[in-house]
């Protein structure tokens, strides 16, 4: 069976319907950096998530072809993630998405060096003809965050946050926001396919404990 990130870590993809603390340890990414609103029809978000797609699936179909990557193991191809910011903003501010800059990631298997990586996104480039370049291969260590499972459209995250927040307090911590630790999402489905309001997005804040 493909290694499967959600199963085998169910405790950073499906968090329960309640906040919850938890220690992020080290892990590495496909990433592009951009931006401006996601939703832009044409816009720099949506090319970036098709180099996503296009560099990830290139790793994963990578045993069919002559390139070998030491360690190859067969996986699902993880979901869409972003870290999301505002210049002079803790968190997010929903109702200006033009002010947006992100990070649009898709995680990458351990066995990845940075050879397999710049092999694949020249492969992508070729075998999809599309420039992939923008991709780079990034390592984030979260530590110390706080989660939860939003249920429902992107656009009613705040009242999710708001309850984040009481969490945090509730709890002897404060968010840690700055320059590395940003709001960051994880999207479990596929908009294409599922309706709004029955959308699951596991949101996840960096905090710190107040001393």
């Amino acid at each position: 069976m493909p290694f499967d990130f959600k199963k085998e870590y169910k405790e950073f993809y499906l968090p329960k319907n309640k906040p919850e603390i938890v220690t992020v340890p080290k892990a590495s990414y496909i990433a592009v950096r951009g931006e401006g609103d996601p939703n832009e029809e044409g816009g720099a978000y949506k090319a970036a998530v098709g180099v996503l797609y296009a560099v990830a699936y290139t790793v994963k179909m990578s045993k069919m072809g002559d390139h070998r990557m030491d360690g190859y193991y067969d996986f699902v191809v993880p979901p869409l993630e972003g870290f999301w910011w505002q210049d002079g903003i803790d968190g997010v501010d929903y109702a200006n998405k033009a002010l947006f800059r992100w990070i649009s990631v898709i995680r990458l298997p351990g066995f990845v060096t940075k050879e397999d990586f710049d092999w694949a996104v020249s492969e992508a480039s070729y075998k999809k003809k599309l420039d992939c370049s923008a991709a780079e291969r990034l390592t984030i260590e979260e530590g110390l965050c706080v989660q939860f499972m939003h249920l429902g459209p992107f656009d009613e995250e705040p009242a999710t946050v708001a309850l984040m927040d009481r969490f945090i307090a509730k709890n002897g911590c404060e968010n840690d926001f700055s320059d590395g630790r940003l709001h960051h999402e994880i999207y479990l489905s596929d908009a294409r396919k599922v309706s709004p309001e029955k959308w699951k997005t596991v949101i996840r804040h960096p905090i710190r404990r107040k001393i």
